[in-house]
């Protein structure tokens, strides 16, 4: 009888609590009817600032270059001739991964030494005036420099790549400047990826709100980050071919005149005494064998320099631009109607949330 009393009360309780919750609801729709004004102006209050805010906000142009990247061929075959070339001094083993490997180069494009060195490039290829100095003018950014002593004087040139200002203050603040600057390129204007993670082709995307300044940054970051990949991914083996080809050089200089120090001794000799053969003969044959043995070891250099050019040109990188950006550029603008609609939706709903934190609190105030 009383576990029957029991669920006679909770089904009471439970009845009331459901009874409770329509009655809130029915009692918060009757407070936000009565407050749908404030809701719908409000509403229409954040459609015009979000209108406004896409109709006032620059275009964006977009230049975006694809290319094709072949990371080239590990050397191999010159296990004959790695032997006589490490006596040497020179190594003909074949490079390795090492940190320059294909996928690496994406990793390039963001680095600051690529995006410093690009900045510094000139805005059409004659003038002195850097891309840098294009980015301030765009962003307008002396506005915000008046008031500093050192930065409302500098103006940047494309000699200044690399430059050491006298003033030590003055050179941590400039390094700063093109430091951030870098970073914000790095984060907000420039994307780098693969499209299809299969193939070898890459795509470079730099974004600004002027149309020069991005063409003109993706070319010259395209062409200064593919050049450092290909004369670093060769150096070793470029270094190779170097020495090897000064080893060449010198021994044939060598044999040279050993041949010419044997015929001169003739010629020195020309009525010589048979009884004195030894001024003749002895320098002769030394000669002699002094270019044979430069003749063996030159054959060996010159087989070895051959295998070091073709290993050099196995190793290179090959990189075939695609599509580069061409004017017009892809222009892409805020949609006036989206941030409208999101301007009234974040307003409207803001406005519901005061109204809410408004009646609680009031609700729990002292009458």
């Amino acid at each position: 009888m009383t576990n029957e009393v029991d669920k006679n009360n909770q089904t009471d309780k439970d009845q009331l609590t459901l009874r409770e919750f329509v009655l809130k609801v029915i009692e918060w729709w009757s407070y936000f009817w009565s407050k749908k004004w404030t809701i719908i102006i409000a509403g229409l209050l954040g459609g015009i600032i979000g209108f406004v805010y896409a109709y006032t906000r620059k275009p964006v142009y977009t230049a975006t270059t694809t290319f094709v990247l072949d990371s080239g061929e590990k050397s191999g075959g010159l296990g004959a001739y790695s032997g006589v070339a490490s006596m040497m001094g020179i190594d003909l083993s074949p490079n390795g991964g090492g940190m320059f490997e294909r996928d690496n180069i994406l990793d390039l494009y963001q680095s600051r030494k690529m995006i410093e060195k690009t900045l510094f490039s000139s805005t059409d290829g004659i003038s002195k005036k850097p891309l840098i100095e294009m980015y301030i003018d765009i962003n307008k950014l002396r506005e915000g420099w008046k008031n500093d002593p050192i930065l409302k004087d500098i103006n940047f040139s494309v000699t200044d790549y690399k430059k050491k200002w006298i003033d030590p203050k003055e050179q941590r603040i400039c390094d700063s400047l093109i430091g951030a600057i870098a970073q914000n390129i790095s984060k907000g204007h420039l994307n780098v990826l693969k499209p299809n993670k299969l193939l070898s082709k890459i795509q470079v995307e730099v974004k600004s709100g002027d149309e020069v300044f991005s063409k003109r940054f993706n070319e010259e970051l395209v062409k200064n980050v593919n050049d450092f990949y290909i004369q670093t991914k060769i150096k070793k083996s470029l270094a190779n071919v170097t020495i090897l080809q000064h080893k060449t050089d010198s021994v044939r200089a060598v044999m040279n005149g050993a041949i010419y120090n044997a015929v001169a001794i003739s010629d020195a000799t020309p009525n010589l005494n048979p009884t004195r053969q030894v001024q003749r003969i002895v320098p002769i044959q030394k000669a002699q064998v002094s270019t044979e043995t430069n003749k063996a070891i030159l054959g060996t250099l010159i087989q070895n320099l051959e295998m070091a050019k073709m290993s050099l040109l196995k190793e290179a990188p090959l990189i075939e631009v695609i599509d580069g950006p061409v004017y017009p550029l892809l222009k892409t603008k805020k949609s006036k109607i989206i941030y409208l609609l999101i301007g009234s939706i974040a307003f409207g709903f803001l406005t519901i949330i005061i109204l809410i934190v408004k009646r609680v609190i009031s609700s729990h105030l002292p009458k």
